[in-house]
């Protein structure tokens, strides 16, 4: 595959800052290093699916560093190999990768460059598997995938939920309450936990440390035994209580994660109301963890993806992920970025530094 000169490209999955810094470094070392053709797919895979491209060039990429989402656009809804359809008014599902196929064809593509998290990444892998050269890159702000250390978003999403608790912490101490602040994670809980250490969480609640109602309720009290009148506490959208489930929010089936995730702050501050004389707030901060300008540290990591993905085309690279180890970008094969998610050992370091200042995880 050596000498390419057309590539495609597609951003799937929820957006995230970082995702335009990624394009522009890809589309620019494409176009300036390797003179290679870059075309876009709109809409993450509908695009492939429909055939709805746009060109992309240095121009097009100019001046997008600073912006958050994606110029091309996004959706969890268009897995070419389960695409929702309405049949005699029933929700069924229609395996069109084979219009994807087609598609990436006509254009004179030899390589697909998705970028995406697990889900967009597993679909990759598919077409992979079906013979389509692909490259991904690793994009979600729950850095929950298995196979680079950091992905690009996180840093952005964690500086949000920073800032939330920041503000939190002044109202809470005015008015010496209890203040829940939910964040996103799906099933890893690295957004909480760095979120709660950096903003001076009390208690921080993650999914792989189930936590006892009694344990949270200890923590308060003791807080307030010291004098300390409020508690910011810190729970990832899939923390659970021992012995619990996750709480979902809802179920939707046509999308590539039909599961959503959501309402456990709401559901702790009210037992926490059943044992306390004390009134719990509740800020859920949702897709403002998405949204915005990326930070410095997604904007530079972005680029080296994008760089680093036009260099591997250009070497007739193929069915990899660009990979950030330690310091060094490199690249893993396709089928290892999908094999498992990147969760948090309890054991960890820092996990360990929260406790050594005195945070709880709700498990004593």
């Amino acid at each position: 595959m050596a000498g390419i000169k057309r590539v495609g490209v597609l951003t799937g999955g929820g957006d995230c800052p970082g995702l335009n810094a990624v394009l522009r470094g890809l589309v620019k070392a494409s176009s300036f290093d390797h003179d290679i053709h870059v075309v876009g797919f709109e809409d993450g895979f509908a695009g492939l699916i429909k055939d709805r491209t746009i060109r992309l060039d240095a121009d097009a990429v100019s001046g997008i560093l600073p912006r958050g989402g994606t110029i091309l656009g996004s959706s969890n809804k268009d897995n070419p190999f389960r695409v929702p359809a309405m049949i005699n008014g029933e929700l069924t599902f229609e395996d069109r990768s084979d219009e994807a196929m087609r598609t990436f064809d006509r254009y004179g593509l030899e390589l697909l460059v998705v970028i995406g998290g697990d889900g967009s990444l597993a679909i990759g892998n598919q077409l992979a598997e079906k013979g389509m050269p692909v490259i991904g890159i690793p994009k979600t702000i729950d850095n929950d995938l298995g196979a680079t250390d950091v992905t690009f978003g996180f840093d952005t999403a964690l500086s949000t939920a920073c800032g939330a608790l920041d503000k939190l912490h002044t109202t809470a101490e005015s008015h010496h309450r209890i203040m829940v602040l939910e964040v996103m994670g799906r099933y890893a809980g690295w957004i909480a936990l760095e979120a709660g250490l950096a903003g001076g969480g009390d208690i921080i609640l993650v999914p792989e440390i189930p936590f006892k109602v009694e344990s949270v309720v200890s923590a308060v009290k003791d807080r307030k035994f010291l004098g300390r009148n409020y508690t910011l506490i810190v729970i990832a959208e899939g923390a659970k209580a021992e012995g619990g489930e996750v709480h979902v929010a809802k179920v939707v089936e046509e999308s590539t994660d039909a599961i959503r995730l959501g309402g456990v702050g709401d559901w702790l501050a009210a037992e926490l109301e059943k044992r306390l004389e004390t009134e719990v707030r509740v800020t859920v901060l949702g897709h403002l963890q998405r949204g915005g300008s990326p930070t410095a540290f997604d904007r530079i990591l972005g680029t080296r993806y994008g760089v680093h993905a036009a260099e591997c085309a250009a070497k007739g690279m193929k069915n990899v992920m660009v990979s950030l180890k330690g310091i060094d970008i490199t690249e893993v094969p396709l089928s290892d970025a999908v094999k498992e998610l990147r969760r948090l050992d309890p054991q960890s370091e820092l996990v360990h530094v929260a406790r050594s200042v005195g945070t709880r995880f709700g498990d004593e």
